[in-house]
């Protein structure tokens, strides 16, 4: 019981801000590989999502290869084999940045599943405009920008925040190659002055932070869109 409570003692907390720069770093850090991570994903979602509601056989199919790869196979697994697959199979002349092998591995498999967000939201546009605007001579990729993703936007927006909430988060998986986000920064920090509590509860309230505010506007966009069907 003593040893419980010792874990919660004001001492450990009081090192944990002390010590709380190192956990800022972190913070800022999963911050910039959100952001970046986020763009990737955004234009795969984008190109894979018009991609796959195409009437072309091939884009849809090279779209539908792309979605079930990514979404069918662990992050984690993905980390590994791109920051250390790629170096052994190259001889050591491909060595990725942790930095960046986050930033590709999880924008390109956040990317799959934007593009279904992004590929639902177009199909919720009827079918007749697209005709329509091929039908006055616009290109398919000037229909999906001018006419049906801007019409698409409301739809796609909350379960498009949710994939962002939900991004934020999976940076985390870059603790396994040593990256210096906040969950490494935590575990670090916790084996050195063994105060695991104080380090991860307060890396809870950090990823809290970014990802309260963006889950709870999401829910709101939710509720708007329901209550305007509904009238």
């Amino acid at each position: 019981m003593l040893l419980t409570i010792s874990h919660f003692a004001w001492s450990r907390w009081s090192a944990f801000f002390a010590n709380f720069g190192q956990f800022a770093k972190g913070f800022i850090y999963t911050l910039g590989m959100s952001a970046c991570a986020l763009l990737l994903a955004l234009l795969l979602g984008i190109i894979f999502g018009a991609m796959s509601s195409s009437k072309h056989k091939v884009l849809k199919g090279i779209a539908r290869v792309y979605v079930e790869l990514f979404q069918n196979t662990p992050l984690l697994v993905q980390f590994v084999v791109v920051y250390y697959g790629l170096t052994i199979i190259s001889n050591g002349l491909i060595m990725l940045s942790t930095f960046f092998t986050a930033v590709l591995c999880v924008g390109v498999y956040h990317g799959a599943y934007i593009s279904e967000v992004i590929r639902s939201g177009i199909e919720a546009v009827p079918r007749g405009q697209t005709e329509a605007a091929l039908s006055q001579g616009f290109t398919y990729s000037q229909t999906m920008s001018m006419i049906i993703l801007p019409q698409a936007v409301r739809t796609i927006l909350p379960p498009m925040t949710n994939q962002v909430v939900s991004l934020i988060k999976n940076t985390s998986t870059v603790a396994i190659i040593s990256g210096a986000d906040i969950i490494f920064t935590a575990k670090a920090w916790a084996y050195e002055s063994t105060n695991y509590v104080p380090a991860f509860a307060g890396a809870a309230l950090l990823y809290f932070i970014m990802c309260f505010p963006l889950a709870t506007w999401a829910r709101h966009k939710e509720e708007e869109n329901k209550n305007s069907y509904a009238l």
